[in-house]
């Protein structure tokens, strides 16, 4: 068995272009090693994901992500495990299915040790899957781990997620699969301008107070006027300290981001405030926003009181 699957994983790899048009990856391993997690930080990496997926249907999924209401995902994350009995039979199939199509999947292969899975399950109290043959979870585990020896073996990533937190994992999956599409950052970057008046966004991580800028408000032709319009923006960043501060700003997260993607952040808000949310703050998370989108950050802009101010 463990030929066949290699011979399929050599044919995918010779057949397949430089650039493959659909990203898969199957995400399979021991029962308690962490799948269920792993498929959860692909799916913030913005993947679309599968799980319990029979491995005879790989190719028929890899297929739908040719479809241009699927263009805006990452990539496709399949979680497959024993639950089947002719799982790697049909997976076996489905690799060659899938060189058919030029697609060279990732296989990420999750494991950890007896001792620690036996916990985990003792934890959650829940069966393991060869359970139900009749033979204890010790016996299960041993057995499932001869069962899939092969597929580890052809693993494009084996990793022990004995001594790993969630974070840890996340971390590691971030930093092999983060920029799989292009330069695209793996944190995503939600920037909120908003007014004082109306209260702090509960959601922010980090808020920047801008009410030291000078305020657009006080002049009647710029007060209609918001700071999406290039009037305010000008006046907001006319002084040389307002384009400084924003240069700084600019600076500090350019700084900070790289370090929390690293920590396995996959999220992070920065809210900036003046008064009434209508002018100061709108017209820096404009720029904020471009700056962010410009470094290939996915970023998403929102003017949370730009209404009300």
């Amino acid at each position: 068995m463990s030929k066949t699957v290699a011979a399929a994983a050599a044919s995918t790899s010779t057949s397949a272009p430089a650039s493959a048009p659909v990203r898969v990856c199957v995400v399979t391993g021991l029962s308690g090693a962490g799948k269920s997690t792993a498929l959860k930080v692909f799916e913030d990496m913005g993947h679309f994901v599968v799980d319990g997926l029979p491995a005879s249907l790989a190719p028929e999924m890899a297929a739908m992500m040719s479809r241009p209401s699927m263009s805006h995902f990452q990539g496709i994350a399949l979680g497959m495990d024993l639950r089947q009995s002719t799982f790697l039979d049909d997976l076996n199939a489905s690799l060659e299915a899938l060189a058919a199509q030029s697609i060279r999947p990732t296989l990420l292969f999750l494991e950890a040790s007896t001792q620690e899975l036996m916990r985990r399950y003792a934890t959650t109290r829940r069966p393991h899957p060869l359970e139900r043959e009749g033979m204890g979870l010790e016996a299960a585990l041993k057995a499932e781990r001869d069962k899939l020896r092969p597929l580890r073996e052809l693993a494009d990533l084996v990793v022990d997620t004995t001594r790993f937190s969630i974070h840890d994992l996340r971390r590691a999956i971030q930093k092999r699969w983060g920029s799989s599409r292009g330069r695209l950052r793996a944190i995503r970057v939600n920037v909120i301008s908003f007014g004082f008046k109306y209260g702090v966004p509960r959601e922010a991580d980090l808020v920047f107070d801008l009410r030291f800028l000078p305020n657009p408000y006080f002049l009647e032709n710029l007060r209609p006027l918001c700071g999406r319009d290039k009037p305010v923006a000008d006046y907001v960043f006319a002084t040389p300290q307002a384009r400084e501060f924003r240069a700084k700003l600019l600076d500090l997260l350019f700084f900070m981001l790289p370090l929390m993607e690293t920590e396995g952040r996959y999220r992070v808000t920065i809210a900036v405030g003046c008064t009434g949310g209508r002018h100061r703050s709108v017209a820096m998370a404009e720029a904020l926003w471009q700056a962010l989108r410009q470094a290939d950050y996915p970023a998403s802009l929102e003017h949370r009181h730009l209404e009300l101010g």
